[in-house]
Formats: C-alpha cells, sequence, structure tokens
C-alpha cells in the first residue's frame, strides 16, 4: 500500500508571514515509518521525492500518479537508507541485503523494487529519497563502513559529529541525488553549524535515533529571518535552496540528509556566520 502527498514550493517572502501551523503544514513530514506501508511525499522543490517502507509483507514500490510513469524510477533514480532490522531489497530480482545503516542506490530503467524484511516482529524501516535522472547508472549498495567519514566540530561547541558520506560522488555515481547519514557525540547537541545555504540544491533531513520524551529543534529560513520548527523521531523536514538548514537536540540524535540540484559539489554552500543569524 503506498500513500502520498505533495508540497507546493514557497518563496521566502510568503514564508515569512507563515505560523507556526503553516510552517509544520508545509515542510514537516510527519508520516513516515508506518508499518506495513510505503509513504512518500512529492516536493516540488526540484521534483523530490522524501518516504519510507516498512515492510510486514513484501511492499512493491509503484508509481504514484502524480509522476505519470510506467513505473516508479522510469524517470527517475533512487537512494535508500535502513534505519530498522535487517531486510532485503529486490531490484529487477536482484537481491541486495541491507543492514541498520546501511545505504542502496538505484538508478533509472530499474522496473521492480521490492522491499522486505528479515523478521516481521524487528522490521526493516527504509528512509528513501529519489529524485529526477536524466541517465542509467547502476545499482550500488554502501555499507557504514564503505562511507567516507568526515569529524567535524567538537564537544567545546556541541557539535563533535560524524558525517558518512554514502551516495556522493567517489562512492557512487548518480545524475543529482546525493545521500548520507550524520551522527552525533554523546555530549553534542547542534548538527550542520555554521549553517549555511545553496541555492543550486534543496535538501531534506530526516531524524532519527530521537530518544524517548527528547525532541530536536530545526532551523530553517533566510540567515536574516529565520524560522524554527520542533521535531520528533523518524520525522523529517524540507529545506528549500534558499534556507539554511541546522538544528539543536534536547539531547544527542542522529540525521540522514538528501539533496538534489544542479550540480554535485558537496562543498557548493554559502556559509552564514553563527553571529549574523538572526
Amino acid at each position: 500500500m503506498i500513500d502520498y502527498n505533495f508540497r507546493y514550493a514557497s518563496s521566502p517572502k510568503a514564508v515569512k508571514f507563515y505560523d507556526t501551523q503553516r510552517l509544520r503544514e508545509e515542510f514537516l513530514i510527519n508520516n513516515l515509518m508506518e508499518k506495513g506501508k510505503i509513504n512518500l511525499t512529492y516536493s516540488h522543490y526540484d521534483r523530490y521525492i522524501a518516504g519510507s517502507a516498512v515492510p510486514l509483507q513484501p511492499l512493491t514500490l509503484e508509481p504514484i500518479e502524480l509522476l505519470k510513469a510506467n513505473y516508479f524510477l522510469e524517470r527517475r533514480e533512487i537512494g535508500i537508507i535502513n534505519v530498522g532490522g535487517k531486510g532485503t531489497i529486490l531490484v529487477d530480482g536482484k537481491e541486495y541485503q541491507l543492514d541498520l545503516k546501511d545505504a542502496l542506490y538505484i538508478g533509472r530503467g530499474i522496473k521492480e523494487v521490492i522491499f522486505k524484511s528479515d523478521d516481521i516482529n524487528n522490521p526493516a524501516k527504509y528512509y528513501l529519497n529519489s529524485a529526477p535522472a536524466h541517465l542509467a547508472y547502476p545499482t550500488k549498495k554502501v555499507s557504514k563502513a564503505e562511507a567516507n567519514k568526515l569529524e567535524l566540530g567538537s564537544l567545546k561547541t556541541s557539535n563533535h559529529r560524524t558525517v558518512n558520506q554514502m551516495i556522493i560522488g567517489g562512492i557512487v555515481t548518480t545524475c543529482q541525488l546525493q545521500m548520507g547519514m550524520t551522527e552525533l557525540k554523546t555530549g553534542s547537541v547542534w548538527n550542520t553549524m555554521p549553517a549555511h545555504i545553496h541555492d543550486r540544491r534543496m535538501e531534506v533531513y530526516f531524524y532519527f535515533d530521537i530518544p524517548e520524551n527528547q525532541a530536536v529543534c530545526h532551523f530553517m529560513g533566510q540567515p536574516q529571518e529565520t524560522r524554527h520548527i520542533w521535531i520528533g523521531n523518524q520525522q523529517a523536514v524540507i529545506s528549500p535552496p534558499w534556507s539554511i538548514h541546522c538544528g539543536s537536540g534536547t539531547s544527542s540524535y542522529n540525521f540522514i540528509w538528501g539533496m538534489a540540484g544542479e550540480n554535485l559539489d558537496y562543498c557548493d554552500m554559502e556559509v552564514s556566520k553563527i553571529t549574523d543569524l538572526r
């Protein structure tokens, strides 16, 4: 079963006047990791899709009506990261086993994608990101151990973290999709500081491993006109190209970042000084 919704793009001038409820309606994705279902959110920012699949029985990735496609990946590519129990993904009949925090890239032209869990009492929880693709590139699995790791920040500034670059140039060839996972060290709560924007790419953050009764405050908006959205465990937030994206939690946590747009240069960004944020 597949449920989907879509979000139109919003300009920074409009967002300036959004109240809390409207901000959450436009940018928060709060229906992820529902057992036995595939849930998708289609954003008009770069035609990006973020969603989840939690199979109790095998779940097939069917094309949603909005795509006007014969199969989901007819004109798209997809990245998948498992944040649950062990599972298997069938890609045109070929099996790929994904353990916790393993990633899988599937290129354009694949006709059948089926999600499975090894144990329905501890099901796989597949987080999905998809973007339009102009070429077909090979399917590739990337384990967490195979990720390119960046150690950033420090405990002194409450942002000591490991960035695991997984579906990114040098590891996987893609058209425009990039994905990875950032893990905060115990005692660190800030992510992506100093904050930045990249007008050539949009981004989606998926927060997970947030302890019970804790939360993350995600900051967005233009550097001189920021807004915030409180995020719970296994929720995601859409970040427009004109917006900063950073957050601070009431405890340590992890998040998956995914992005698409005009170029694949990970370092293409305009950093905002912390003291300049408003």
